[in-house]
This record gives C-alpha cells, structure tokens and sequence, in this order.
C-alpha cells in the first residue's frame, strides 16, 4: 500500500512501520501490540483527508478479518475530527456494499519507522534506480522522506498511469540510464500485470 499512495497528487512521503499499540521501540522481530501500518505525509492544499480515506477502502477488503494485530485491517487517526471522517466514511462504505466492515478505526498512539530494509522495498529491488537515487539521497532518512523516491517506488510496483508517467518521468531527477531503467520496469509491469 506504500507504493499506492506514494502515486497519489498532494502526497509528500510515504513511509512504513508499526503503529497503534502500547509496547516501547517495537521493531518487525518484537513488534508486540503493534499493526504494519503506512504513515502518509500529506498536502491538504492539494487532496483532502477524506480524499485519502477513499483511496485507503478501494486498496483493501474491508470485509476481510484481521488475522492478527500485526496485519489489521485499520485506519489510525490523530484527532477527534479525523475519527469522526474515517468512521463517517467507514458508514458510507458500509451502506454501499450492504456489508459489515470489519477494519477497525483506532487512535494512532505512536508510530515507529520500520527498519531501513523494509522502507522503499521495491525501488531496492532495482538495482540501478536504487543506486542513482542513493547517489541524489546518501542519508537513507532522506532517501527514504524523498517524494520523488516514494513516486519511483510506485511506479516500480506498477501504480500510476502512463499519462502521469509520462508528465513526470522528467521531474523525478534521474539520468538518462535511470529514465530507460525505469520506463522498461513500468512498461514490464504494465503489460503483465494489468488487463
């Protein structure tokens, strides 16, 4: 899900981690009462948190049990007035699919980065377009805050679409080699994995 709203207009940064539980410095190992969650850094200039949660019920089955508190099925909210728009949204969805939804909305608590081989996971997996942009980006906690990285993740998983590719490939500061690099990895996962 980190990769899907990495794609979004108005998202600044993406990043992974445990939230929502109670036990101190909670890491993938000892991770305790914590959920693997997604924190989204946002612009509300440009998209609303409403706007966010609608995109949060279409990427999952809100049907769907939790099997555990580490993979729940939840929406974390800082505030009274983000409880009050996720569990309005949570009614709305409710009422279209005529379904009990069974993902929890929950105060986040705290929230912990996950650790570094987890953040960005499928740009890393990329060689050559993780190389040039630890090349942009030599601190990993930049690499990992970069709005062009969280985008460059999305892509590499297959999110977006070949129009916003194609209006943003040139602003997202790779090289020539990365522009090539990146364009095959999308067209690859364009042609497999979408009808």
């Amino acid at each position: 899900m980190e990769s899907r709203f990495g794609m979004i207009e108005g998202v600044i940064r993406t990043r992974v981690g445990y939230a929502g539980g109670r036990q101190a410095n909670p890491d993938y190992g000892h991770i305790g009462d914590h959920t693997e969650t997604v924190q989204v850094d946002y612009d509300p200039q440009r998209i609303t948190y409403n706007e966010l949660l609608d995109i949060f019920w279409q990427s999952h089955k809100p049907t769907g049990r939790s099997w555990s508190r580490q993979y729940m099925n939840a929406v974390f909210y800082h505030d009274d007035r983000q409880r009050q728009l996720a569990m309005g949204s949570k009614a709305a969805v409710e009422k279209k699919i005529g379904q009990r939804v069974k993902t929890e909305v929950v105060p986040l608590r705290t929230f912990t980065m996950a650790e570094d081989y987890h953040q960005k996971y499928i740009i890393k997996q990329h060689y050559e377009l993780n190389a040039e942009m630890a090349r942009i980006y030599p601190l990993h906690r930049d690499f990992v805050d970069s709005t062009a990285v969280a985008r460059l993740n999305g892509y590499a998983s297959g999110h977006g679409s070949k129009n916003q590719f194609e209006n943003e490939i040139d602003s997202l500061g790779l090289s020539d080699a990365g522009k090539k690099a990146l364009t095959d990895i999308v067209n690859r996962k364009w042609k497999y994995d979408r009808p």
